[in-house]
C-alpha cells in the first residue's frame, strides 16, 4: 500500500489533479531539475543551429516559444492541430506546445502517404495544418487543403512560390509568452491514430484523465532505476505511448537519449557513446537490433533493463537482447497494449527464463487497471484455457474515434471493450494471444505461434509474416537479413513438423508494407501476395517448394 502511495504522488509531479497533460511534461521535469541532460541522434529540423545536447530546461523553453508562436499565429484552446511532418523529435516539441496553449494536437505519421493524410485531414473537420515545406511540397503536394484545413503553418523552411495564405512561425519569433491551459480532465486533449494495419486508420481520442490511469502501472518499470540510469527511446513521435515514456523518466530525473533513425548502423556507435541502462523501441526494431549483440563498442552491454510495449515480441529476440547486455540481472519487461486502452497485460524475462519464453504468452492483466474476459461469438464467457475473443474493462480507454462513433460504440459490449485480437487465459490467469479476428486462418491455430517458432530455427529470417492466400491457404512471407534466397532444405527441415503451407514467397525486407510503428499490414500484404506470381527462382524436387516473390 505504501509502494502504491509512493507511486502516485510521483505522478503528481508530471500531472494536474488527475489528468495527465503533455503540455506539462517538460516544464514538470524542469522544475525537479532543469540540468538533466537529453541528448538526440539527430538535430532538431526547426532548430538545427541548436545542436544535438540539451536539458530539460531548455527543451521547456523551446516548448514555451513554439506555444507564444502558435497563439501568436492565431490558434486557440480546444482547437485541433493536425501534426504531419517530417520525422524529428520536434513532432513531440510542437505537439507539447499546442497542448500547452490548451489546443488538442492531432498527430499523424510521417509514414503515412498524402491520400491517407487527406482523409484523416477531412475527418478533423478544419484543423489547424502544422507541417514543413518539405512535407507540403512534397506528400503534402497532391492533397486538396483548400477547405479542408482551417490554415497552413510551416514549422521550418519557406512555402512554395505559388501558394498563398501559408503562415510561417519562423514569422512569429518574440510572441509574447503565454501561461499553460489545462483542459478538463475529461475533455479531448490529444489525439492520435491507431495502427492501419486494416486500412485507413483511427482517429483515437485521448483526454488527460485516461492518460493518468495508463501512466499509473508503467511509471512502476522506472521506480527502480530513478535517476540512475540513462534511458533512450526509438520509437515513433506520433504515438501516445512516447509521451508516456517521456514522462516515465523525466519525472524521475533520468538523463535521456531520444533516436529518430533505428538502423542498427547509426543506433550502434549513439549507445556505445551513451551508455543507457534502459532502452524501448518497437519489436520489429528489437529484431533489426539483435545484430548489435556482436557490434562493436557492445552498444547493449550497458543496458539493465528492455521494454517493449506494442506488440508481443519473438523468443530469439528476448534472448539475444538479454544476452547482449553485460548488466549483472538484466530484464526485458514487456507490455501488451493497443492504442484504444493503453497496456493490458506486463511480464518480464531474466536470462533464467527467457530460454522459456512463450511468444504468444503476454502476461497477467495489470491488477487494479485491466479486467480481462474471453468470449464466444455470441459474448459468452468461455472456460479457462478455451479460445475466444479478448474483452476488457479499464479506466484507460479513449473517449472515441473521431468522426466514427458508432464503430467505436460496435465495439463495446455492457462496458466491455472487444480488444480484436483472439486469445485464451490459462488456468494462472496469463493471457495467450493466438491472432488478429481478421488475420485467422482456417487450417491454422495461430500462425503468430508459427511465425514464432520459425523465427527461432532460421536466424537468417529478418521477418516472417503468414497471410491467407487466394484459396484461403497459409502463406508464409519472409525476408532474410542479407537478402538472399532462403535455402529450401533449411526451410523444409524447418516446417516438417508444422501445419501444411503454400510455397514460401520471399520479398526484399523493405518491400513488406509497414505501419508508423513498423507493424507488417498484413491485409495489404495478402494483397500484394495475392496479385504477384511467384518467379521461382530455386525448385526443391523433394518438398515442390518454389523460392522467390
Amino acid at each position: 500500500m505504501r509502494r502504491t502511495n509512493t507511486v502516485h504522488t510521483l505522478l503528481r509531479r508530471v500531472t494536474r489533479g488527475n489528468g495527465f497533460y503533455i503540455g506539462e511534461i517538460f516544464h514538470a521535469a524542469a522544475r525537479r531539475n532543469p540540468r538533466t541532460p537529453i541528448t538526440l541522434d539527430r538535430p532538431l529540423h526547426w532548430a538545427p543551429d541548436r545542436g544535438t545536447d540539451f536539458t530539460v530546461g531548455q527543451l521547456a523553453d523551446q516548448i514555451d516559444d513554439l506555444a507564444a508562436r502558435l497563439w501568436a499565429a492565431g490558434v486557440r484552446a480546444a482547437e485541433r492541430v493536425a501534426l504531419y511532418k517530417t520525422d524529428n523529435f520536434d513532432i513531440a516539441l510542437l505537439a507539447c506546445a499546442a497542448a500547452r496553449i490548451g489546443a488538442v494536437p492531432a498527430l499523424l505519421s510521417p509514414a503515412l502517404d498524402g491520400a491517407v493524410v487527406g482523409a484523416l485531414l477531412a475527418r478533423l473537420d478544419r484543423p489547424w495544418l502544422l507541417t514543413d515545406a518539405e512535407t507540403l511540397s512534397g506528400k503534402l503536394s497532391e492533397v486538396p487543403l483548400a477547405g479542408v484545413v482551417k490554415k497552413t503553418l510551416l514549422s521550418a523552411g519557406h512555402a512554395p512560390a505559388d501558394t498563398q495564405g501559408i503562415l510561417l512561425l519562423a514569422d512569429h519569433a518574440g510572441a509574447p509568452r503565454r501561461d499553460p491551459v489545462f483542459l478538463h480532465p475529461h475533455q479531448p486533449s490529444l489525439i492520435t491514430h491507431s495502427s492501419g494495419t486494416t486500412g485507413i486508420p483511427k482517429l483515437a481520442v485521448h483526454c488527460p484523465e485516461t492518460g493518468w490511469h495508463r501512466l499509473v502501472p508503467q511509471k512502476m518499470v522506472a521506480w527502480p532505476i530513478r535517476e540512475r540510469e540513462t534511458a533512450a527511446l526509438c520509437m515513433t513521435f506520433v504515438h501516445s505511448r512516447f509521451y508516456q515514456g517521456l514522462a516515465m523518466f523525466l519525472s524521475h530525473g533520468n538523463p535521456m537519449v531520444i533516436a529518430v533513425d533505428p538502423d542498427p548502423a547509426r543506433i550502434g556507435p549513439l549507445f556505445a557513446r551513451t551508455r543507457p541502462g534502459y532502452i524501448e523501441t518497437h519489436p520489429n526494431t528489437y529484431v533489426d537490433w539483435e545484430e548489435l549483440d556482436k557490434a562493436p563498442g557492445a552498444p547493449l552491454s550497458s543496458v539493465r533493463v528492455f521494454g517493449a510495449t506494442f506488440d508481443a515480441m519473438h523468443p530469439r529476440t528476448i534472448q539475444r537482447m538479454l544476452g547482449a547486455s553485460r548488466r549483472s540481472r538484466p530484464l526485458f519487461v514487456q507490455f501488451y497494449g493497443q492504442s484504444e486502452i493503453g497496456p493490458m497485460t506486463g511480464r518480464w524475462y531474466t536470462r533464467r527464463t527467457a530460454h522459456q519464453a512463450d511468444g504468444r504468452c503476454v502476461g497477467l492483466p495489470l491488477p487494479g487497471f485491466i479486467s480481462m474476459r474471453v468470449v464466444d461469438d455470441a459474448g459468452r464467457r468461455v472456460a479457462t484455457g478455451h479460445t475466444g475473443h479478448l474483452e476488457v474493462r479499464s479506466r484507460t480507454r479513449i473517449l472515441t474515434y473521431l468522426g466514427e462513433d458508432d464503430r467505436f460504440k460496435s465495439q463495446l459490449h455492457d462496458g466491455w471493450w472487444r480488444v480484436g485480437d483472439m486469445g485464451y487465459l490459462d488456468r494462472w490467469g496469463l493471457l495467450h494471444l493466438m491472432d488478429r479476428e481478421v488475420d485467422q486462418i482456417e487450417t491454422m491455430d495461430s500462425n503468430l505461434a508459427v511465425e514464432d517458432l520459425l523465427m527461432g530455427r532460421l536466424d537468417e529470417l529478418r521477418e516472417i509474416v503468414i497471410v491467407a492466400g487466394p484459396d484461403g491457404e497459409p502463406v508464409p512471407v519472409v525476408a532474410t537479413r542479407s537478402e538472399e534466397p532462403l535455402d529450401p532444405a533449411r526451410w523444409r527441415l524447418a516446417t516438417e513438423d508444422l501445419p501444411a503451407m503454400a510455397p514460401f514467397r520471399q520479398f526484399p525486407f523493405d518491400d513488406l508494407p509497414r505501419t508508423s510503428t513498423r507493424k507488417i499490414q498484413r491485409p495489404e500484404l495478402a494483397r500484394i501476395v495475392r496479385e504477384t506470381p511467384p518467379r521461382p527462382v530455386a525448385t526443391e524436387r523433394d518438398s515442390g517448394t518454389a523460392v522467390g516473390a
